[in-house]
């Protein structure tokens, strides 16, 4: 009986050192985090869209606020901070694409507001000649 009661802290050591082992092994495996170029990229791209749309002229915040972004998210990566470098790029992409968006609607409006105009000037045209219609 003293054997097994002997035995026992022994099993129980050894097993702890196991599971000790096999936690650094896998910790040893765990990667490195890598920089998020596919967000990186996705943001430049958003941002190089938004300016040759010609933004800016309509959604400035917005497309500053994207680059803003973006250069934060470098500096991030440079620092070693992947998941904020990440986090910053997705943004600086939903802004870029937030500042298109807003670009578009502004852009629609315009065209709708010249549509309106002529609309309206047809109907004066009309009300004057009425032999016309």
């Amino acid at each position: 009986m003293n054997r097994t009661i002997a035995a026992l802290p022994q099993k129980s050591l050894a097993r702890a050192w196991l599971s000790a082992m096999g936690l650094l092994v896998l910790a040893g495996c765990a990667s490195v985090p890598q920089p998020p170029t596919k967000a990186l990229q996705a943001a430049e791209l958003a941002i190089a869209n938004a300016e040759n749309e010609r933004v800016a002229d309509y959604a400035s915040p917005e497309l500053g606020e994207a680059r803003e972004n973006l250069t934060a998210a470098r500096e991030a990566v440079l620092r070693d901070k992947m998941v904020v470098a990440e986090r910053l790029a997705e943004q600086s992409q939903a802004n870029a694409q937030l500042a298109t968006a807003k670009a578009e609607v502004a852009k629609a409006e315009v065209v709708n507001d010249e549509m309106q105009k002529s609309i309206e000037t047809l109907k004066l045209e009309m009300q004057r000649n009425p032999e016309a219609r």
